[in-house]
């Protein structure tokens, strides 16, 4: 068994990890509030946004914004893995990490795959073994749509080139404090409307259909890159304050037991001091 003061100095010790795992829990609280309001705010615009793109999506062949619709022969891929900068989220960031190869895997085998991190976790682990042709960590530093578009008209462009036939974005989708859901979702080209489950709408236009594509298919684009990285960024904060909750619990119960641990071990060697004493005392005696 430990000495005494090997005991209390792990008792020190812990105590000190609880106050960290606690603090880091009521600031990922605190962000995850903000956080999760901005993505609830903007889910109902960027699926709106979403389902009138695939309405004229239809549409578009041979016209302007027709470019970003095209169905080609899948022959070179684009992913987009979007993790976080920092790490203390538990299977957060791995999660994302497995899923981007095991789609891979299954999906493009023998196909020419690139991906494009954006978060530093997921870089240092997928350009090890895969070919990473831009990474985006500076994003979380300023996460404004403005600095999210910039890295979409990249996108963007790299496809309408003919860089790639296909873009899709691997991340973690927000649902509660206690559950990401890991999502691939299709970027480019934009993916048809489904007839069994959309009604066909009839749209007027004005000022005319191409002017309205043209500055629709580019901004529905941007914000479905920028929903996604702020559903990550939400589910980022609510693994992490899970993840220390979980922390701050496990260090509290090996406390308990190293206190009862020290509390048996001070009895012991109290009890072994009187033992000593009255056998003294007794050999006095006779």
């Amino acid at each position: 068994m430990a000495n005494l003061k090997e005991i209390r100095n792990r008792i020190t010790s812990i105590g000190s990890t609880m106050q960290i795992t606690s603090a880091m829990k009521m600031v990922s609280a605190a962000k995850l509030k903000k956080a999760q309001d901005a993505i609830t705010q903007m889910r109902p615009y960027a699926n709106k946004l979403t389902e009138l793109l695939q309405s004229l999506s239809a549409t578009l062949e041979g016209e302007v914004g027709g470019i970003y619709s095209e169905q080609k022969e899948v022959s070179k891929v684009l992913v987009v893995v979007i993790t976080s900068n920092r790490g203390l989220c538990g299977g957060f960031n791995s999660s994302v990490v497995k899923a981007t190869i095991k789609n891979i895997e299954e999906n493009y085998t023998g196909k020419q795959v690139d991906l494009l991190t954006i978060g530093k976790k997921g870089n240092d682990i997928l350009a090890k073994s895969n070919n990473v042709i831009e990474n985006h960590n500076e994003i979380f530093d300023d996460l404004t749509f403005d600095n999210v578009a910039e890295v979409a008209e990249k996108i963007m462009n790299l496809f309408a080139e003919g860089a790639y036939d296909k873009v899709e974005l691997v991340y973690n989708q927000f649902k509660n404090a206690a559950t990401q859901i890991e999502t691939i979702e299709q970027f480019l080209p934009i993916a048809p409307i489904e007839s069994d489950t959309t009604t066909n709408v009839d749209y007027l236009f004005e000022p005319s259909k191409a002017e309205i594509v043209l500055e629709l298919i580019p901004k529905s684009l941007k914000t479905q890159l920028y929903k996604a990285i702020r559903d990550s960024f939400a589910a980022e904060h609510g693994a992490r304050m899970t993840a220390m909750h979980k922390a701050t619990d496990n260090a509290t119960e090996l406390r308990d037991d190293l206190l009862l641990t020290y509390n048996k071990a001070r009895q012991a060697a109290i009890t072994s001091e009187i033992l000593e004493i009255v056998g003294g005392a007794e050999a006095l005696n006779n």
